[in-house]
């Protein structure tokens, strides 16, 4: 089995900055890739950001520019170091991991970004 844990959310103003953080553990022995979703209250699920091999990135338009996914391999986490954030980036975020071995996507449970004056 493979465990995703979470951190880094919280509530912020616009303008600021938060990094989130998802490690992941257990079964895993490689990783085809990691990645960030977010849902919105009455909005559905959308990819945030997607990072494959340790350096090949992929963004929504709505945060290129202002998010940054990264990851550490020997620790197998991913971040999402996100700056000026808006309100429209309120919601809940999930980490993704796409395990290699069996072709599972495993996620997170979920963090609250809230960006509110």
């Amino acid at each position: 089995q493979v465990h995703l844990v979470e951190s880094g959310g919280g509530l912020v103003q616009p303008g600021g900055s938060l990094r989130l953080s998802c490690a992941a553990s257990g079964r895993i022995f490689s990783i085809n890739a990691m990645g960030w979703f977010r849902q919105a209250p009455g909005k559905e699920r959308e990819l945030v950001a997607t990072i494959r091999s340790g350096s090949k990135t992929n963004y929504a338009d709505s945060v290129k520019g202002r998010f940054t996914i990264s990851t550490d391999n020997a620790k197998n986490t991913v971040y999402l170091q996100m700056n000026s954030l808006k309100a429209e980036d309120t919601a809940v975020y999930y980490c993704n991991v796409a395990v290699a071995w069996n072709g599972v996507n495993y996620w997170g449970q979920g963090t609250q970004v809230t960006v509110s004056s």
